[in-house]
């Protein structure tokens, strides 16, 4: 589904929400496409790397960024998807919610860190995308004005499910998901 609930896809071809979200073990999945360390290869070419909250630090330090030198407080993305061929990061923020509460605020909050993100990674000169997965608890008209502000902020939101396309990275020939082992 793309943002503001229009569209769709198969959901073979994209990262899908499933409550807990994991986006290395999504990868493993998809045909032509392996997961080593923190390394994505598709059909044995590297296209992307994977991180999740303290993992992101040490792609910092292999970058030599020492981060207390950018900001002033860490962060800890949920997923981080850095796609070599297009220079970009993605910080992935996976948002589930089934009562109000403190996740409502919180989706304010993508200007400020996709902000601290492009601090954080000016000096190896790496773009910066910040993409909420949402929930479709997130739909609700309520939502209506925040959603809008993300989208005003040059950040994105998708419910349930984000294309790989979106990415910039691979999409698998039809049927792209392989079995799963029993």
């Amino acid at each position: 589904m793309i943002k503001g609930g229009k569209g769709g896809g198969n959901t073979k071809t994209g990262l899908a929400f499933e409550g807990k979200t994991d986006l290395a073990s999504f990868l493993k999945r998809q045909k032509g496409y392996e997961v080593r360390g923190d390394k994505v290869f598709y059909n044995n070419e590297q296209v992307a790397r994977v991180f999740k909250k303290h993992g992101f630090y040490d792609f910092l330090e292999e970058l030599g960024i020492d981060w207390t030198k950018c900001i002033s407080k860490q962060l800890f993305p949920d997923h981080c998807l850095y796609v070599v061929t297009h220079n970009t990061l993605f910080v992935i923020e996976c948002k589930f919610q089934q009562v109000r509460g403190s996740v409502d605020e919180k989706l304010q909050t993508c200007d400020f860190k996709k902000k601290q993100y492009q601090k954080l990674l000016a000096p190896a000169n790496i773009d910066v995308e910040y993409v909420y997965l949402l929930s479709n608890w997130f739909r609700d008209e309520s939502y209506k004005d925040v959603l809008d502000y993300i989208i005003s902020v040059r950040c994105q939101y998708y419910f349930e499910y984000i294309p790989l396309a979106k990415f910039g990275l691979p999409v698998p020939p039809a049927g792209g998901e392989r079995p799963t082992e029993r």
